[in-house]
């Protein structure tokens, strides 16, 4: 066949394989991510935050894996209880989603039409940046910058507003930019909408969408923290709407009703808040994303079908470091509740961004396939040489891109209770080692624990109000 789609295709091929052949090969993204994640499973939080900054390039305008890197290392330097450099990376990580969020997306189809998604600038997720805000307001918050605490957590929760209208402008444009990839060329569409493509993705992906999304892509602990901020700050009718919030999103979790419950009587004027102790416990590690293959079939002309692969990412779900924390005070044990699943937060935009993901990677393997029909329609050595050239690139540019800030925990728990007579607290990890922290000397505090494997040491810091 050598009508319209296929002559495009050979024009294709000829402008852009001299340049895109030099760029193919290996998944460097995905081979710095497993050496990072060996470093920070194994609790080397020195190893892990040399290595993330190693990554980082002086850049004036953001590129590549940047926002990634910048990410990570922050979150690791939280753990090293660095917070003014842990704020130093997040502020960088802001600056760089601001400029995505500016950036036009125009030369995105062609870069994941010729390569894969992997060309493309790591750019961000919406929990990513209600993250960055919710992590910079708990370094203020142990450093003792209650009024910066206070910014960040508006700005994270005012990104948690703004989440749902800009995933609807998001989906509508994308779709676009594949109907418009799509015009006049019947072969792209028909692959598209293929019904083939679901059912063999059910098979190979069946537990792509079995999980309980979260209300409008928010994320309940961000909402929970800063209820529980505000309420110590004194500025009980915020507080009020807020842990209102979070209860409706965790019904089961009896802290929170107990919060919200002392939160409305103060408010009321029916007495102080009382001194509380909240014992929040970041557990584990949240997914990690990872590569499948997919064999579609394509229509490559009107009576001819074949079979062609696609590199699709999924999400690995990691283990929790423990079930919960058991703590002891004042001769009392309470046992930490979820709070949030950042697996939950995760899956749910992860569900937003497959189907684009899905159709760019059909758009791409057909432009791919067309090109080297087109070659193999030509009966000249020229034709069949740049057909196997053809075939190779697209072997080795079909990759998907995990690339996912993969600091992140599994979940976030807690337990509250009366600040105990003596000051001290017990916290026994489920099956671990136990150890006492002191929260003399104020009125209210937050004990805030990460444990990111059972590998890996408890980081422990306490947060007086």
């Amino acid at each position: 066949m050598r009508g319209p789609v296929l002559q495009r295709a050979r024009a294709f091929s000829l402008c852009v394989l001299p340049a895109l052949l030099l760029m193919t090969g290996c998944n460097p993204p995905k081979d710095r991510l497993a050496t990072f994640n060996r470093y920070l499973e194994a609790g080397d939080y020195g190893g892990s935050l040399t290595f993330a900054q190693k990554q980082l390039k002086p850049h004036k305008q953001p590129k590549g894996e940047d926002l990634l890197w910048s990410l990570q290392a922050g979150s690791v330097a939280r753990l090293l209880g660095r917070h003014q450099d842990s704020t130093v990376c997040f502020d960088r990580s802001e600056e760089m989603l601001g400029f995505y969020d500016q950036q036009p997306t125009i030369a995105d189809g062609l870069a994941t039409t010729t390569v894969n998604e992997n060309a493309l600038p790591y750019r961000g997720q919406e929990y990513d940046g209600v993250m960055v805000n919710t992590y910079k307001a708990l370094n203020f918050m142990a450093q003792g910058k209650m009024d910066l605490a206070r910014v960040e957590l508006n700005r994270a929760l005012d990104r948690q507003r703004r989440a749902k209208e800009k995933f609807s402008k998001e989906i509508q444009r994308l779709g676009e930019e594949i109907d418009k990839k799509s015009q006049g060329k019947s072969l792209y569409r028909s692959n598209v909408d293929n019904p083939k493509v679901a059912e063999l993705l059910a098979e190979k992906y069946p537990n792509l969408y079995a999980f309980e999304a979260y209300p409008d892509f928010v994320n309940p602990f961000a909402t929970y923290l800063a209820g529980v901020f505000f309420a110590s700050q004194h500025d009980y009718s915020k507080a009020v709407d807020l842990l209102k919030e979070s209860y409706g999103m965790v019904p089961d979790n009896q802290y929170i009703a107990e919060d919200l419950m002392a939160v409305e009587k103060t408010f009321e004027g029916q007495g102080p808040l009382g001194d509380t102790v909240w014992v929040i416990f970041e557990n584990g590690l949240g997914p990690a994303k990872e590569e499948f293959r997919l064999d579609i079939p394509l229509f490559v002309a009107t009576e001819k079908v074949l079979y062609a692969g696609i590199a699709l990412p999924r999400l690995r779900l990691r283990d929790g470091a423990y079930t919960n924390l058991s703590v002891q005070a004042d001769g009392n044990t309470y046992e930490t509740r979820l709070v949030a699943s950042m697996e939950r937060v995760i899956q749910t935009e992860f569900k937003k961004d497959f189907d684009v993901i899905l159709q760019r990677a059909i758009v791409s393997a057909t432009a791919k396939v067309l090109a080297q029909y087109a070659f193999q329609s030509d009966d000249s050595p020229a034709g069949t040489c740049l057909a196997v050239v053809m075939a190779v690139y697209s072997f080795t540019t079909t990759a998907a891109d995990v690339r996912i800030w993969t600091t992140l925990p599994k979940d976030f728990q807690v337990a509250r209770f009366r600040r105990p007579q003596d000051g001290i607290i017990e916290i026994t990890p489920a099956g671990g080692q136990s150890f006492e922290v002191k929260v003399a000397d104020c009125s209210n505090a937050i004990v805030y624990v990460r444990i990111a494997t059972k590998r890996c040491s408890p980081v422990c810091e306490v947060i007086k109000f």
